[in-house]
Order: C-alpha cells, then sequence, then structure tokens
C-alpha cells in the first residue's frame, strides 16, 4: 500500500475542504454586510439674511467630504452603534455661519460635488439629509426643496430621505413632500442640536431595520408668523411651553416624529414663516398631533417677547458703566453674525468711541467682539504686539449705517489660525479691547477671549455681536441687556422692507383673522 498517496491525498483534501469553509464563511460575512442598510449623508447649511448687502462664497462652507463628515457627528465615531448599523456612504456635508445670500455659482458648485458623489456608490436605502432650511439663494426661493429635488432625482424614489433642520429653518411643501421623516431642534439656543440630529438618524435606520419603509402620512400645517429667535427662545415662556409639547406628542402611538419650525425671520421669501408637521402611520393620529401643536403655537403669538431687557445703546452703556455687576454683557443685535448679519457694521464702534467713559486709559474696561478688518490686521502685525497701530476696520461690506472706523491704540494680542477669522488681532484702545480680525467670526465661547489673553470675566463691559446669549456667555453674565442697533438683521422687524413674504402674517398684521390650521396631508415621496 502506498501510504505517501494516501497522506497526500488527505493533505489535498483536507485544503480543499478548508478552502471550501474559508468561502462559505467568506460568503456570510458578505451577505451579512448585504444585510445591513446602505446610507448616504449629505447637505448644505446656512442662515441666510437678504437684508444684508454680503454675498456668501464656497470656501465659507468649510466643506467636509468623504470620511471626514463623521469628524461632525460624535455618535458617529468607528465602535459607535450607529456606525455598525448601516453601510455609509458619506457625501458633501458644508456647513457656514450665518450670513448673506449663497452666491448662485457656489451653490451650483456644491450641488454640482455632491450629486457626483451621490451616483458613484448608488443605490442606497436611506439618506441622512442634514440642512439648517434657512438658506437663501441668487434666483432660488426654496434652495433646500432645489437641492432635495435633485438629489432624489439621483437616488431615485424609493430612497428613504430622513431630514435633520434648525427649529430657524423653513419648510415648503417640496421639502416636506421629498422628506419621509423630518424634524428639527427643540432648544433654542441649540443645545440639542447633536441630539436631534441623532433622532434624525435613529429615526431613519429604525424605519430601515425594522421594514416599515416610509411613514405612511406627512401632516403640513404653515402657521403664519414670523419672529426673530429673541423673542421665541425656550429658556423662557412662551417657548419653553411651546416646545415642552413636542416631546410627548412625538412619543404618541402612530406617531414617528413632530416638530415645530419657528422659521427665519431675515428672508424676505414666501417660505418664511412658521410650519408644524408631524410624521406617522397612523394618520388620525398624525392630523390630530399636527393640528394640537399648531393650535398651541397661534394661542400664544401675543405673548413672544425679547428674552433679556432690550433698550437703545445709549442706555445700554449707561446702564453698564454704572452697574458693579461684571461682566456686564450688552449684545449688539443688529449685525449679529450668528444670525446672518454681515459682521462688520462699525455704528456701535463708533458710538462706544464717541464716550469720555472709554477715552481714558483707566477708564472702565470694555471689550468689543468682534469687527473684520484684513487691512487693520496686517498693519497690526507689521507693528507687533506691544506697539501702536494706526488703522480702518469693518464696513467693507455694510457701510449703510456708518464708515470704516479708524482704530488707533496699542497691539495687545495676535494669533493666527482660527478656522473662521483666520487671523485675530487686539487692540487696546483707552480703555476698550477691540478684537478685529481677517474674516468675520461670531465670539461664543469663553476660550474665544482667553486664547487672546482677555479676561472676559473681570471686565466692567462686554459687547458681542450677537443676539440671545449661547450657553457659556449667558452662564458668564454678571447682568445682560439687549441694545437694539441697526443692520442686517435688525430686531425691529418693522424697520425691514419685507416685499414678498406672504400677508397676513403676525406681527405685521396683528389682527389678522384667526388663519386655516387643519393639517394638510402631503404626498409620500415616491407620489411627488
Amino acid at each position: 500500500m502506498n501510504h505517501s498517496f494516501f497522506k497526500r491525498s488527505n493533505l489535498i483534501f483536507a485544503g480543499l475542504a478548508a478552502c471550501l469553509l474559508l468561502v462559505a464563511c467568506s460568503g456570510n460575512d458578505q451577505t451579512e454586510e448585504r444585510k445591513l442598510p446602505r446610507v448616504a449623508i449629505a447637505g448644505l447649511a446656512i442662515e441666510s439674511s437678504t437684508f444684508s448687502p454680503a454675498v456668501t462664497q464656497e470656501d465659507a462652507f468649510h466643506a467636509r467630504i468623504g470620511e471626514e463628515i463623521f469628524s461632525y457627528y460624535p455618535f458617529m465615531a468607528p465602535d459607535s452603534a450607529n456606525r455598525k448599523r448601516a453601510v455609509w456612504f458619506p457625501t458633501f456635508r458644508g456647513h457656514a455661519i450665518p450670513g448673506g445670500i449663497v452666491a448662485r455659482d457656489a451653490y451650483e458648485s456644491m450641488m454640482a460635488k455632491t450629486l457626483d458623489m451621490l451616483r458613484e456608490n448608488l443605490p442606497y436605502d436611506g439618506l441622512f439629509f442634514d440642512i439648517h432650511g434657512a438658506m437663501s439663494v441668487q434666483g432660488l426661493d426654496d434652495p433646500e426643496g432645489d437641492m432635495i429635488t435633485r438629489i432624489r432625482e439621483v437616488v431615485g424614489k424609493e430612497t428613504i430621505i430622513s431630514t435633520s433642520m434648525d427649529l430657524h429653518g423653513n419648510v415648503t411643501k417640496e421639502l416636506a413632500g421629498h422628506s419621509d421623516i423630518i424634524t428639527c431642534y427643540r432648544m433654542a439656543p441649540h443645545e440639542d442640536a447633536l441630539e436631534s440630529k441623532k433622532r434624525a438618524m435613529d429615526n431613519l435606520l429604525d424605519r430601515l431595520e425594522s421594514g416599515k419603509g416610509k411613514p405612511a402620512y406627512k401632516a403640513w400645517i404653515p402657521v403664519p408668523i414670523l419672529l426673530p429667535g429673541e423673542k421665541t427662545s425656550t429658556r423662557v415662556d412662551p417657548g419653553k411651553s411651546l416646545y415642552a409639547k413636542v416631546y410627548p406628542a412625538a412619543d404618541r402611538e402612530g406617531v414617528v416624529d413632530a416638530a415645530i419650525w419657528i422659521g427665519y425671520a431675515w428672508a424676505d421669501e414666501p417660505r418664511n414663516q412658521g410650519v408644524v408637521m408631524v410624521t406617522g402611520d397612523d394618520k388620525a393620529a398624525v392630523t390630530t398631533t399636527a393640528e394640537e401643536l399648531a393650535q398651541a403655537f397661534w394661542a400664544v403669538r401675543h405673548d413672544f417677547d425679547f428674552i433679556a431687557p432690550t433698550t437703545t445703546l445709549k442706555e445700554a452703556l449707561d446702564k453698564a458703566v454704572k452697574s458693579d455687576k461684571k461682566p456686564f454683557m450688552i449684545s449688539d443685535m443688529g449685525d449679529n453674525p450668528t444670525a446672518g448679519g454681515a459682521g462688520d457694521v462699525t455704528w456701535t464702534m463708533h458710538e462706544i468711541l464717541k464716550r469720555p467713559e472709554f477715552k481714558r486709559e483707566n477708564g472702565p474696561s470694555l471689550i468689543y467682539a468682534s469687527l473684520p478688518g484684513p487691512e487693520f490686521v496686517e498693519a497690526a502685525i507689521k507693528a507687533g504686539v506691544g506697539n501702536r497701530v494706526s488703522a480702518k476696520a469693518g464696513a467693507a461690506v455694510d457701510d449703510r449705517f456708518a464708515p470704516p472706523i479708524l482704530l488707533e491704540g496699542l497691539v495687545t494680542a495676535i494669533e493666527h489660525g482660527d478656522r473662521n477669522a483666520e487671523t485675530e488681532v487686539v487692540v487696546k484702545v483707552g480703555s476698550a479691547y477691540v478684537i478685529v480680525t481677517k474674516k468675520r467670526k461670531p465670539y461664543h465661547l469663553e476660550s474665544d477671549f482667553t486664547r487672546l489673553g482677555l479676561k472676559p470675566r473681570e471686565a466692567d463691559i462686554v459687547v458681542v455681536k450677537i443676539g440671545y446669549l449661547v450657553p457659556e456667555l449667558y452662564d458668564m453674565r454678571g447682568d445682560w441687556i439687549m441694545a437694539l442697533t441697526p443692520g442686517g438683521v435688525d430686531q425691529d422687524l418693522e424697520r425691514l422692507d419685507y416685499k414678498r413674504i406672504n400677508r397676513p402674517m403676525f406681527p405685521f398684521d396683528r389682527d389678522m383673522p384667526d388663519p386655516d390650521l387643519r393639517a394638510v396631508l402631503i404626498p409620500l415621496s415616491h407620489d411627488m
């Protein structure tokens, strides 16, 4: 008997068996992978004031492409549960600081990149559409509606789209129709932004994993109210109580999600107004829930008021100078870049430097954040820290209210590398520390100041181009007042030249009759 023959045969059979087992296991792995839903991510986000002369270009969106997008979502870390629930195809996501209307060529460029990337990995079971909802684009009345329509043309009608938005966004029938599930933040300030995005993503994954697919009903109700966020904050009533109704409403049997959009007040477009939307599988539950929320919104319209005391800038400065509470914070609201202002209106800074209190080196310490002024920044860099500089800043974009301001003082800090500002300079003019940036930047965090050698908690007065104080500034305040200053996001809406919003509209038509707040059932996306 040839033992070596049998030994070789056994080795061959063992090898074949191992190969077959490996192929089988590999096939099972591929089968398991195929069972995971294929989900894309895309979106563009900005608030755009049409009352500002500023125009936003593509570079302002700081686009994240492909795998870079995951860094924006902490709940999508490599070892996270959500990351493992699908095969993900992140494409193009841009997010700009609020500003002026978006240039049409910039929008078209970003849309082309988005659509090209989406075409690369078709088909998709789902798409997470991450937007703000208040983008204005030259020549378009409904950019987000246009965006989602174009995306639908690429991904097809069967892909489930879950849309996540800011509560200051706008929801048209087009956006509502092509969205299968839609939600927005429930807090202003937006402390629940990431929580809301995760909810939108979870809603999508739950519908894909369960096999339930698109919710059967979408109720949409326009509410003719147009108010600024500074009057509708959820920190206080009636906003607090109104939005407290959303959580239980969204948890009702037969409801997938419920949302109230305040809308965006500083764009003169027909879509700008409040909206309520509810999605779900039970028609009665969806329509009833939407109508209850819409009625609750309308019922409290007269109760909305500014979240903090408001007054003229002069009175605000008078109070701040007399106050013993540090820091006394003043919101310079009219040119607030977090709401869409150009950010370079110099009117407030001119008024501050006229006052004798701040002309003295030992006068009340005041920090002003901030003014963009690339020429000033260049001059300050040439002068260097510890030396004096004299150059103009501001009003390069919006000079309707005041011209560029001449700042003459001591350079106390120069910092490079900020994502938005690029370069930041601090100049001490009298007793005022003025932050001048190469590009505009809103100042939200204590570290925004301390990294420049400033101590906002010890300052007598801190003036920020902002509306309601974001959490970190709010917690820092000794006292706070909001100054009704001019600019592209003027809080006195009736001073703005609206021509295209729907009328009647509260508060412009205070005695208007009650609107029809019955739910409109929006067609499902495959029927659009």
